[in-house]
């Protein structure tokens, strides 16, 4: 069956979301259209461009992510450089190793710009901090200047993934230029997307509980006031948006002892992701109904 698809944030933590749809595919259902912010851009993009789940899995099991990691080099080999860099560059890598094995990944199946797919099957979200507003990749490339359909996905992904402070942010030229970084600042799960099209049914993978599941944070200090101011503002424009339709429609996938910039996960770490998302995904699949769902979008349309 095809559906339409889009995927939570959550950086490393998107092993889980592979798992999740390595037993959607197990169980027969293909993406037709595809949306993500983050990890999960770089997921609908790799499906997008032909990949399968297995496919994936094996990909990101081969590589070494510490080597997506490039700090710029500094004329003095001091520990307090790296933070003169930062305030400057904003970002302690400078996100061109990982913008690479992007390309390579995606050449290798003969996609390297939005052209090369079918017309609105990938929607990738960024976030414009220049102009304080979300950016829908390609959608919203034509106000900057560029041509949609020759637009690089491997840059879209870099801006897609550009975890503030920790990845430089993606300076985009005149005629509009704009300092971007990642889009789950403003959208980590950008399910209303595909809201006004009824075509296919639609699944939303999210790494995180329900919400009256979660329970409250503890802030006893700068750095937990940080996280938590950071994490509730990512959340709340797609939390009220789940609330009032589609949580029915979503896999919750609880990955609360994992952090997105892990990038140093053990293969049992990465297995144990994995498993979390197949086994969420085949709970959900359960109670699922893709007949219901079109009946319930169509009339959410009229």
């Amino acid at each position: 069956m095809r559906i339409d698809g889009v995927f939570s944030g959550g950086g490393l933590k998107g092993f889980a979301l592979v798992g999740a749809v390595q037993e959607l595919e197990k169980q027969g259902y293909r993406f037709r259209n595809l949306a993500g912010t983050s990890a999960g851009a770089i997921l609908a993009s790799f499906l997008a461009a032909g990949y399968t789940a297995n496919e994936i899995e094996k990909m990101l099991a081969e590589e070494d992510f510490q080597s997506l990691l490039d700090p710029r080099k500094t004329l003095l080999p001091f520990p307090f450089m790296k933070w003169v860099s930062l305030y400057w560059r904003m970002g302690l890598y400078q996100g061109k190793a990982l913008e690479d094995w992007f390309f390579d990944k995606l050449a290798r199946k003969g996609c390297y710009a939005f052209g090369d797919l079918p017309k609105d099957s990938l929607k990738l979200v960024a976030s414009d901090l220049t102009n304080g507003k979300m950016m829908l990749l390609p959608d919203d490339l034509e106000q900057y200047g560029y041509d949609p359909d020759k637009f690089s996905i491997a840059k879209a992904l870099r801006m897609s993934c550009g975890i503030p402070y920790f990845f430089e942010p993606v300076r985009l030229d005149a005629p509009k230029g704009a300092v971007v970084v990642d889009g789950g600042v403003l959208s980590n799960f950008p399910m209303w997307i595909f809201d006004d099209d009824t075509r296919h049914p639609l699944i939303g993978l999210k790494l995180s509980r329900r919400q009256e599941e979660t329970s409250g944070r503890p802030i006893h200090n700068a750095l937990q006031l940080f996280e938590a101011l950071f994490s509730t503002m990512k959340n709340a424009h797609d939390e009220k948006y789940i609330s009032r339709e589609h949580e029915k429609n979503i896999v919750f996938i609880p990955v609360d002892d994992y952090s997105a910039t892990q990038f140093d996960l053990t293969e049992e770490q990465m297995e144990e992701l994995l498993n979390i998302g197949r086994n969420r995904t085949k709970q959900f699949l359960r109670t699922w109904s893709p007949t219901r769902l079109q009946v319930v979008r169509k009339q959410n349309v009229i």
